[in-house]
């Protein structure tokens, strides 16, 4: 069940990320599943959020682990990096599926919607009591 809940507050926040970036965007192909716009495109969201879920409980914590010294060095900053490269990943990987999850670019759109998503999911987080 919290594993639920972390999918619909990554895909509330990666929304957030997109009403608020020009350069964030999640595209789905012709291919219609309910055949309400609306709809698909709520499911998309939750699609990009199971992605971006997977990532950051499978591959996240290996790189924090990794890039320990530098996280240090940096009083924490470089965990905004991480981030980044997260969503970056998660933009990798949805491409291969039927709906894309677009960063334009990793320095400027994808470090400032790392900040978005890490906010939104922190209040997300905090408010359904599944903050880690």
């Amino acid at each position: 069940m919290r594993f639920l809940i972390r999918i619909l507050i990554n895909a509330l926040a990666v929304w957030v990320a997109g009403l608020l970036l020009p350069g964030i965007a999640v595209t789905e192909s012709g291919t219609a599943v309910t055949g309400n716009p609306t709809v698909d495109l709520v499911l998309a969201y939750l699609f990009i959020g199971l992605i971006f879920g997977l990532v950051n409980a499978l591959i996240r914590p290996v790189v924090k682990l990794l890039s320990l010294p530098l996280t240090v060095l940096t009083l924490g900053l470089f965990t905004i990096i991480i981030n980044a490269g997260m969503l970056m990943l998660t933009s990798w990987l949805s491409s291969y599926t039927p709906v894309e999850l677009v960063v334009d670019s990793f320095f400027w759109t994808g470090v400032l919607a790392s900040i978005v998503i890490s906010l939104v999911s922190l209040v997300a987080g905090s408010l359904t009591g599944t903050r880690r």
